[in-house]
């Protein structure tokens, strides 16, 4: 079917295609199997991940070009229609009419969605608000008993983002446990992630049958499979004392220690070691950005630990060894 030589064409850009839903598929077609194309004949890779702040330039500047060009007199009515009823209609009507996903995407080798969300968070005047107050916190906590999990409504109840009210809720919402992990919660955890990756497994090879038997044995699984993005929200109902940030720390550290196989990390010795080899890796990549690394091939280099512990070391680095370090550029 047309659908599935889209997805096929589609599948050289973004290896994961197969996974997105048809209705995904039919919109990336239209908005960006073109681009992709002009971009590989410019040697131009698609890219995932962090975005760079070249990229969030760009998305800066092809956002203030749009309003200039529609008259339309702030990025906030741009992004956020629905946020002004009086207005929304032109708002949309002049969007199609100029082509806002053309002009938004132009420069960015990314999916025009991902360009989407990422502009959406950078000019939402709710973002960066700092710290809840007290008041703040008992608020979220009246308004979701109200509303369930309607974020988007709380939202414009508490001139929050969506995102930083559900990640705030789910570390308030009950009694959490700041202590040491006791064995029950460890044994919690693990009994969540494995559970959420056989069902990642079964979602992964449809073919495959998994008898009552089966899905008691020990499960194997490609260890790259295992820094890969899990559901904490959902591995953290299951725990049930610890909100979802400390699970996954947890699980950083589960894994740290599995894969090199108990060796102490943390001895002043392999510090050093640690630090001077990743400090030599990242100057060999010669990359300009933190987002241009690619902390899994990084993390193999140094000694197959999980790229989540790279991640933190370097930040630790950054932050004890470097004067001004936000001021400066990652090269």
């Amino acid at each position: 079917t047309d659908l599935d030589s889209v997805r096929q064409e589609l599948e050289e850009f973004i290896p994961h295609v197969k996974n997105i839903s048809d209705c995904s598929v039919k919109k990336m077609a239209g908005r960006d199997l073109m681009r992709f194309k002009e971009f590989k004949k410019q040697g131009i890779a698609v890219k995932f991940g962090r975005f760079t702040q070249k990229e969030n330039k760009q998305i800066r500047k092809n956002v203030e070009e749009f309003l200039s060009l529609t008259g339309i007199d702030s990025a906030e009515k741009l992004l956020y229609p629905s946020r002004y009823p009086n207005e929304k209609d032109t708002i949309y009507r002049l969007k199609t009419e100029h082509h806002f996903c053309e002009k938004i995407s132009e420069g960015i080798p990314r999916p025009w969605r991902l360009i989407y969300y990422r502009a959406r968070k950078i000019f939402d005047p709710n973002n960066y608000k700092g710290k809840y107050s007290k008041e703040e916190k008992e608020k979220l906590k009246k308004y979701q008993a109200l509303h369930g999990n309607d974020w988007k409504k709380i939202s414009e109840l508490m001139s929050r983002s969506t995102l930083s009210l559900a990640m705030k809720f789910s570390e308030i919402k009950s009694p959490i446990n700041y202590g040491s992990w006791t064995k029950e919660e460890t044994r919690k955890l693990m009994n969540a992630v494995e559970e959420v990756l056989r069902k990642r497994a079964r979602t992964e090879n449809p073919g495959s049958v998994f008898s009552l038997e089966e899905s008691s044995r020990d499960l194997w699984i490609e260890r790259e499979k295992l820094y890969q993005p899990l559901p904490w929200s959902e591995i953290e109902t299951k725990v049930g004392s610890r909100y979802w940030g400390q699970c996954k720390q947890k699980w950083s550290s589960i894994l740290t220690s599995k894969l090199t196989r108990g060796q102490e990390l943390h001895r002043s010795t392999n510090v050093l070691r640690t630090n001077i080899n990743l400090i030599k890796r990242l100057y060999e990549t010669k990359a300009e950005d933190a987002s241009e690394v690619n902390w899994d091939e990084l993390s193999n280099a140094i000694g197959g630990i999980p790229r989540a512990y790279v991640q933190t070391r370097f930040y630790k680095l950054k932050v004890s060894f470097v004067p001004l370090w936000k001021r400066r550029t990652f090269s």
